[in-house]
């Protein structure tokens, strides 16, 4: 028997060396949804597109995420603290339909830090890092795939970092972006694990 009020699992776990503990936990649209909000509206999320969106529609936005069959939604924690929005899709169903032909594997992904004032050097690139292992802790997983806005140059630089490459310039309904991808060997190599 579980106690409500008890912390909710941990469903992955990293450990990075300069920045410790990174962690990640189903979302709950109804407890999450103010500090979502708070992160969604901010300036600098801007290309998340919900900058004007009050309390009950960040609510619905992940009410819907949740009742999904093809999409899910994380919060990430670092060192027990609520630090990053991560959404697990499948491209062949959201976000990519008819936009390029899916593959077996294929896993689509957004992600959010929290806003700052005090940013930590290295801090985002452990997110991504920490996202893509989970995502590749599944063995089902062959591919990454991503669609930033084209303008995202920092997130360009981030995902190159971790091993995506870009395919094409792609026309979505609310944006220009670029449909990148990242096999597994492709994230080891640009993280430096070597395989056999």
């Amino acid at each position: 028997m579980s106690d409500k009020n008890s912390a909710p699992e941990i469903l992955f776990s990293r450990t990075d060396p300069a920045l410790g503990e990174f962690a990640v936990r189903a979302l709950d649209p109804l407890k999450d949804s103010e500090l979502l909000h708070s992160w969604v509206t901010h300036p600098k999320a801007s290309f998340w597109m919900m900058q004007d969106a009050k309390l009950p529609d960040v609510e619905r936005e992940y009410m819907g995420i949740a009742a999904a069959e093809h999409h899910d939604a994380f919060i990430g924690l670092h060192n027990g603290r609520p630090a990053f929005l991560m959404e697990r899709y499948d491209p062949a169903h959201v976000e990519l339909v008819g936009l390029y032909d899916p593959q077996p594997g294929d896993v689509g992904m957004h992600f959010l830090t929290a806003p700052s004032d005090t940013p930590v050097h290295g801090f985002t690139k452990a997110v991504i890092t920490t996202v893509m292992a989970m995502l590749f802790e599944d063995p089902a997983t062959a591919r990454v795939v991503v669609e930033p806005d084209v303008h995202n140059k920092a997130v360009h630089a981030l995902n190159e970092a971790v091993g995506f490459e870009i395919v094409r310039q792609i026309a979505k309904p609310e944006k220009d972006a670029y449909l990148s991808t990242c096999t597994r060997e492709q994230y080891l190599a640009a993280i430096g694990v070597t395989t056999r």
